[in-house]
C-alpha cells in the first residue's frame, strides 16, 4: 500500500501533464496520477473563500493537485474585483477551476463536508461534483453567511484564534468585512496578530509602496503567488480607510495602509466622531469566518 501513496508536489514538473490553457489563458498542468486514474473520489470541506468564492469541489483539482505555475496563473485571476467570497457567477478564479475540471474524463465522485465553527459536521453532501459542491454551499451559507439589509458606514472586525495568528491570515477578516462596508467607510481590525505580519512578500509590496493604487500597478507588472494578498488590502485603500487594533508595531502596520489604534475604544470613538453621531456601526464578531450578504 505504501508504494501506492502519492504525495503531490506541485514543483515537480516532471510529475505533470499539459491539458491545455484555459479560457482565460491559465496553462493547465496537473499531476499524471489525477488524469490516469481508473476512478476519482474528493473528499472536501465547502465554506466561503475570499477569492474563489467557496472552497471545496474543483479546487480538490486546481490548485489541489495543480503544478505550481498554473496555481500562481489561477491566483492572479485574484486581482478582480468580481473573485469575492460567495461569489461564483463572473468569478475568473472559479472559471478558471471549473475550465481544469472540464478536462477530466473520468466521473469524479465527492464527499463535501460543511463544519461548523468548532469543527463540527454540520452537513454532508455526495455524489457527482458538481451537484454535491452546490448542495455544499446552501447549508454553508447557512453556517457562515450573514444576511443584511444595507451596508454599514463604521464596520468592525473581531478576528479570532487562530486565524488571528498574523495579519496574513487575519487578512480574512478584512476582506470579509468590505462587503458589509459602505464606500467611504472605516473599517476596523481587531486581531492578536501574536506573530507580527506574515506573509513577506505581501509585506514588502505593501511596505514599498506609498499608495495603495502604486501597490496595484507593481503587482500587474509582475505578479508573483502571495501578492493576491496585497492586492485584496490595496483595492480596499481605494475606497475606503482600514484601521487596526493589533499587537503589530504602528510603525510597522502604517506602511501597510493601515491606521493604528491602541483600543477598540479608542478607534470606535475616532470613528464615530469622523463619521458623524448617526452613523451605521457593524460589528462582525468572527470577521475570520462570518461573510456578509446583503440582500
Amino acid at each position: 500500500m505504501k508504494n501506492r501513496i502519492i504525495v503531490h508536489d506541485a514543483r515537480a514538473d516532471q510529475d505533470m501533464v499539459f491539458l491545455g490553457a484555459s479560457t482565460n489563458g491559465t496553462p493547465m498542468h496537473v499531476h499524471r496520477a489525477g488524469v490516469e486514474a481508473d476512478r476519482i473520489i474528493i473528499i472536501s470541506s465547502v465554506e466561503p473563500h475570499y477569492f474563489a468564492g467557496y472552497t471545496g469541489g474543483r479546487k480538490s483539482f486546481l490548485p489541489g493537485i495543480a503544478g505550481y505555475k498554473t496555481i500562481e496563473q489561477n491566483h492572479k485571476l485574484a486581482l478582480s474585483p468580481a473573485a469575492k467570497a460567495l461569489a461564483l457567477e463572473s468569478n475568473p478564479v472559479h472559471a478558471d477551476m471549473m475550465d481544469a475540471i472540464k478536462t477530466v474524463k473520468q466521473d469524479i465522485f465527492s464527499i463535501m463536508t460543511v463544519l461548523d465553527k468548532r469543527h463540527r459536521v454540520y452537513a454532508a453532501c455526495c455524489g457527482h461534483i458538481h451537484d454535491s459542491f452546490h448542495a455544499a454551499i446552501e447549508r454553508a451559507n447557512e453556517v457562515f453567511a450573514a444576511p443584511l439589509e444595507e451596508k454599514a458606514d463604521i464596520v468592525v472586525s473581531v478576528v479570532k484564534f487562530p486565524q488571528d495568528i498574523d495579519l496574513y491570515q487575519a487578512q480574512k477578516g478584512i476582506d470579509n468585512a468590505k462587503l458589509a462596508l459602505k464606500k467611504g467607510g472605516i473599517l476596523i481590525l481587531t486581531a492578536k496578530c501574536r506573530h507580527g505580519i506574515g506573509g513577506k512578500a505581501f509585506a514588502d509590496l505593501l511596505g514599498s509602496s506609498d499608495t495603495p493604487q502604486a501597490a496595484l500597478e507593481t503587482i500587474e507588472k509582475g505578479y508573483v503567488l502571495g501578492y493576491h494578498k496585497a492586492a485584496k488590502m490595496a483595492e480596499i485603500g481605494l475606497w475606503a480607510e482600514m484601521w487596526g487594533v493589533t499587537d503589530v508595531a504602528p510603525d510597522i502596520i502604517s506602511k501597510l495602509f493601515i491606521r493604528p489604534f491602541g483600543s477598540l475604544q479608542e478607534a470606535l470613538d475616532a470613528a464615530l466622531e469622523k463619521k458623524g453621531p448617526d452613523a451605521t456601526v457593524l460589528f462582525l464578531m468572527d470577521g475570520g469566518l462570518t461573510v456578509p450578504l446583503v440582500r
